[in-house]
């Protein structure tokens, strides 16, 4: 098994505002090489660093919106969000909770912080990933994956209470919470300062960490603080990190999806045709109704 190297530590740029209640830095699709392409299925990671929001009576969020073509996955590390679609779903993602919706044909969704933390505040951490979807399944029914942080498998790495929370895929032989539709590996790793977790995957797939609390060294020489992105080469298999002091990492690998992209806003299909045709259902309501 061959070592895979780290091709490129990547430091968060400067934040912005998706609507009024999520502060992000944007990982992909990046100027650094971490575009669409180069991290397929992950064709974007939003990552709302720890920051504090003040109490507010009206909660911040983003209005409704559409997608098509793709499944955004939600991870809460602190704060709570509520959420509802055209479809009649909602719910609370709460503290280590995940969300997996997959809007393939079409939703409209929105998102805000629930009501009651909203009015009190604090410090809210967030991830929202988007995974492609291939061809064949961009225009399937859309769904949703509540999954809940108590159900998500967890390998304990040693006694002291390092573990690997594993979302979607396979580690060490423990199965994911989520289902997936092309092979996708998501993983939470918490480690004691010194401990540390090996992982392996497929050369072919795109990989990269996100240092969501500590600091890391990833095989032995590279070091990434918190809030840093690790983008992964693909010319290997194995990799390690270890904690220099107590870490949380988000772990993510995946089968490329060779196909072409085409993409503009919430719309994430094959060819501009296909974009097209998502305006126009759009515009013409095709997707429901969501009251903002």
């Amino acid at each position: 098994m061959t070592t895979r190297s780290v091709e490129a530590i990547i430091r968060p740029g400067a934040p912005h505002y998706v609507g009024d209640g999520f502060r992000v830095h944007n990982f992909i699709p990046g100027n650094q090489g971490a575009n669409m392409q180069r991290m397929n299925p992950f064709i974007m990671l939003d990552y709302n660093s720890k920051y504090h929001f003040t109490g507010t009576e009206k909660p911040r969020g983003v209005g409704v919106h559409p997608h098509r073509g793709f499944e955004t996955v939600t991870i809460a590390y602190q704060g709570k969000v509520a959420h509802h679609d055209s479809g009649g779903g909602g719910g609370v993602i709460a503290q280590g909770d995940v969300q997996w919706m997959t809007a393939a044909s079409g939703v409209l969704h929105k998102e805000y912080h629930e009501e009651a933390w909203a009015r009190e505040g604090g410090i809210f951490q967030m991830v929202q990933l988007w995974v492609n979807l291939p061809a064949k399944d961009k225009m399937s029914p859309p769904k949703y994956q509540a999954i809940k942080n108590e159900t998500i498998p967890q390998v304990d790495l040693d006694t002291a209470g390092s573990t690997v929370k594993v979302i979607a895929g396979n580690y060490q032989g423990t199965q994911g919470a989520a289902s997936t539709f092309t092979p996708v590996h998501l993983f939470n790793a918490r480690l004691k300062s010194g401990a540390r977790a090996d992982f392996s995957f497929p050369a072919a797939y795109h990989t990269a960490l996100l240092v969501i609390e500590g600091a890391i060294t990833v095989n032995g020489k590279h070091e990434a603080p918190t809030d840093h992105f690790v983008l992964m080469g693909n010319d290997g298999e194995a990799f390690s990190i270890e904690a220099s002091e107590d870490a949380l990492v988000l772990v993510m690998s995946g089968e490329p999806i060779h196909e072409p992209i085409a993409a503009h806003g919430p719309f994430v299909m094959n060819t501009r045709q296909e974009l097209i045709e998502a305006f126009d259902d759009f515009n013409q309501g095709k997707f429901g109704y969501l009251e903002d």
